[in-house]
């Protein structure tokens, strides 16, 4: 209960935080050039604002001069957009969401000047559904009404894809709604929805929420018999794993999909600042990781991986990678 009660200030210290960007916090520059940093998070359960927060908090206290703010957000699409416009100086992503903006390809229209500081952990997609529909698959989703995701979030991309990879037109097979995760768990509770998509860390605070509340009336639904169709059809990002039962309380655990999750800025930022907070993640780890246990799962090793999305020049200069 103590860690429950602790996540919950938290997203209200990240709210806090979000509510004063939103009524004019000092930004006196854009890519970072400014006092004020923006974090582009995603839904208010999940882990990218919770975590976004306390990497807030950490810059303040860290990087002298700076003071930075997490805004909640659609997540992974919109994050970039919010970069490459200059509103946000920093971006939580999903890596095939940040593949596709690089290449200008799926949700965006030409190349996106982004660049990398870290892979952090990876994402999981969870798909579940109330009990009482009778879905045991992605293919048993047809017909019914199912959330996949707030509108231009990376959990959209990946819901549309895993609807595709089961046979399933996303536009005529299922009755689609884009609804962010606070408005798809209610949903779920009150019955307008029959499932949802979402691409999240663990443990999600809205699908512990979920199952908390509705017991055995909501199941989880297995994906290891898409990850080849999705691998096929998108590429290497997307790999096996599991969803450990300890994590929501399932019997068993859960065959999912998972994807990493990127830190990205834009490429004009500060290369000094960019390395500062390359460092500010592997200095204050301990302390992010008492935000967010998803935070242990970031790594020396595999944060400089953030191919195809290039490293910061700051970045590299951190971890001492040369080249392109």
């Amino acid at each position: 209960m103590r860690g429950t009660k602790a996540l919950r200030r938290l997203v209200a210290l990240a709210a806090a935080g979000a509510l004063i960007a939103g009524c004019g916090g000092d930004r006196s520059g854009t890519q970072g050039g400014g006092t004020r940093l923006s974090i582009a998070t995603g839904n208010t359960t999940g882990v990218y604002y919770v975590l976004g927060g306390g990497l807030a908090e950490q810059i303040g206290k860290n990087i002298p001069g700076y003071q930075a703010t997490a805004e909640a957000t659609g997540a992974s699409v919109e994050n970039i957009q919010r970069v490459v416009k200059g509103q946000s100086d920093i971006a939580f992503t999903l890596a095939d969401t940040a593949a596709d903006a690089v290449a200008g390809t799926g949700s965006f229209g030409g190349p996106h000047p982004i660049r990398a500081i870290a892979r952090l952990y990876d994402n999981y997609t969870h798909v579940l559904a109330r009990a009482d529909v009778g879905v045991k698959s992605v293919a048993d989703l047809k017909g019914k009404r199912v959330s996949t995701g707030s509108p231009n979030s990376g959990t959209e991309v990946i819901a549309l894809r895993l609807l595709a990879a089961a046979g399933l037109d996303p536009d005529k097979d299922v009755a689609r709604q884009a609804l962010s995760l606070p408005e798809t768990v209610q949903g779920l509770k009150d019955g307008t929805l029959d499932a949802l998509v979402w691409s999240g860390g663990l443990p999600t605070a809205g699908i512990t929420d979920l199952v908390t509340g509705m017991g055995d009336d909501v199941v989880f639904v297995p994906l290891d018999d898409l990850l080849g169709a999705m691998r096929g059809a998108h590429g290497p990002v997307y790999v096996g794993g599991a969803i450990p039962k300890a994590t929501y309380g399932t019997a068993s655990d859960v065959p999912a999909i998972a994807v990493p999750n990127l830190l990205v800025v834009n490429e004009k930022m500060d290369p000094a600042l960019a390395e500062n907070l390359t460092r500010l993640l592997f200095d204050h780890k301990a302390d992010l990781e008492r935000v967010h246990s998803a935070a242990k799962d970031i790594t020396r090793g595999n944060a400089p991986k953030t191919e195809p999305v290039p490293l910061h020049d700051g970045a590299k200069k951190y971890y001492g990678v040369t080249g392109g």
